[in-house]
């Protein structure tokens, strides 16, 4: 089993640098679009068995390009949804970059999972959706020749990656951006989940 994990395309919110973490604002870019085109490519020629998707509307219309060149069509799961930012939300202030990045200190560094910008989501509450969404495709595809496609965020991937996969850890994603349309491939070997690649890295 192989498990695609993907960050969606460039949003109108990347161009802000606005967080932006609702439902339906800030649709994909022209330029968006064209790399969910560009890495439908990537998997034309690949046996995907299915495709989930956050419900953020950047990552559904990821997976809605994705789907249709694929020809199959795609779950939405509220586990691979962005982290609640609270307050935070709608702002793009420097000031409020520097709580955000603080936050990620305090969770990557000290392990102080229980920290949240107010009114937002803390570690606990990301780990809850995601990890447990994550060990039922194991349970249900291990041992499989299954590849799925899976749409989330960068700041969900970054907090929780290190959670499932045997060969990541917190120093390694505090250096390692997730670039719009970067793929994080994992794959199912008696060990559990391992990491095989990381956007352009080869592990």
């Amino acid at each position: 089993m192989l498990l695609y994990f993907i960050r969606h395309g460039e949003s109108e919110a990347n161009q802000l640098n606005e967080f932006s973490n609702g439902l339906n604002k800030h649709p994909l870019t022209e330029k968006g679009r064209q790399q969910a085109h560009d890495l439908a490519a990537r998997f034309v020629d690949l046996p995907i068995t299915a495709c989930y998707s956050s419900p953020i509307l950047r990552a559904v219309e990821t997976a809605s390009i994705l789907c249709t060149e694929l020809g199959i069509t795609y779950q939405v799961t509220e586990a691979l949804r962005e982290f609640d930012v609270g307050v935070l939300e709608g702002k793009s202030d420097d000031q409020s970059w520097r709580r955000f990045w603080l936050l990620m200190d305090d969770w990557f560094e000290r392990k102080e999972w229980d920290r949240r910008i107010e009114g937002g989501e803390n570690f606990w509450d990301i780990r809850r959706r995601f990890v447990p969404f994550i060990e039922g495709l194991v349970k249900e595809f291990d041992k499989t020749p299954a590849h799925l496609l899976l749409v989330s965020h960068g700041g969900t991937l970054r907090c929780m990656l290190p959670l499932i996969l045997r060969n990541i850890d917190f120093p390694f994603v505090q250096n390692s951006h997730v670039h719009n349309t970067d793929v994080i491939v994992a794959e199912s070997t008696p060990e559990g989940l391992v990491c095989r690649s990381w956007g352009e890295v080869k592990l």
